[in-house]
């Protein structure tokens, strides 16, 4: 939800069968959005996510038809299956919110939020995704197994219907925009600014890190921030809200060194460590 409020995009990394589908599409139900999916497969092909122009012989002209991305909420289902020629194709939706087709540009429906997925187990057959598309994400998270008090209540409220066939809206994409603009009117004074460059500034000159964190993350961090500040009632952020996101935005946005690799360390833990050895500001 606070990527949502902030604009950005959220990737998953769980394993299949843990509800990812099932929350983008109760998140475009919330919101009255538009829902979209694609299952990425190593044949999928660019045009089948932004559409193409197709030849109209009784006018003569071409006709563009609309692919997958042009929704409020897309699912990109496990998106490491797909070539990197195919990821790259949701760069510039992701980052600009539009989709250029045959050179011609064409603006996504407003608000645009991609969720987009990945097996954590099974790399076989898979396309990792690179640097510059995983800094398009806002955060990554994991929905992990649920209690079993959840899994019980899970089994029999789908014992008749889905819940989703009840799920009411809460809000609209119109609603929720104005909520959006209300995030970047948060007030973040400079000491906290500074607190997030400093804790930027720590990732890239750690020594278990080969690339640290880019000014695009700092920024994704500032703005996340001020969403959680919004969610929690407050119109000021708080060196606090910067600490609960720091974990989720940066550290899908570094890259281990070879010998911090394969000592098993993990890029949350040099996240954690930075956030405990850089002083809180007051």
């Amino acid at each position: 939800v606070v990527a949502l409020m902030a604009g950005g995009h959220v990737l998953v990394e769980d394993v299949p069968g843990v509800g990812k589908t099932t929350l983008a599409k109760a998140l475009a139900q919330s919101i009255k959005g538009e829902f979209r999916r694609v299952q990425f497969t190593p044949d999928l092909l660019p045009t089948d996510i932004l559409g193409l122009s197709v030849y109209r012989q009784e006018s003569g002209q071409f006709e563009f038809k609309p692919g997958p991305v042009f929704a409020n909420v897309l699912l990109a289902d496990e998106i490491n299956r797909a070539s990197p020629r195919t990821q790259s194709s949701l760069l510039e939706a992701m980052n600009e919110a539009q989709a250029t087709v045959d050179g011609t540009t064409h603006p996504l429906p407003r608000p645009f939020f991609v969720i987009a997925t990945q097996n954590p187990v099974e790399y076989q057959g898979t396309y990792p995704l690179p640097e510059a598309q995983l800094d398009r994400f806002a955060i990554q998270l994991e929905l992990g197994y649920p209690t079993p008090e959840v899994e019980m209540d899970v089994l029999y409220d789908q014992a008749e219907t889905h819940p989703l066939a009840t799920l009411p809206s809460v809000t609209t994409c119109e609603a929720l925009l104005d909520l959006q603009h209300a995030v970047r009117q948060v007030r973040v004074e400079k000491v906290v600014a500074g607190y997030i460059v400093e804790l930027v500034n720590r990732t890239r000159t750690h020594p278990s890190l080969a690339l640290g964190v880019s000014p695009r993350g700092s920024l994704t961090l500032f703005r996340l921030a001020q969403a959680g500040a919004l969610l929690r009632g407050r119109d000021y952020c708080m060196p606090d809200d910067v600490k609960d996101m720091a974990v989720l935005t940066l550290a899908h946005r570094v890259t281990l060194d070879v010998k911090a690799r394969y000592a098993g360390t993990l890029r949350a833990d040099v996240i954690r460590e930075v956030l405990a050895s850089t002083r809180v500001p007051t």
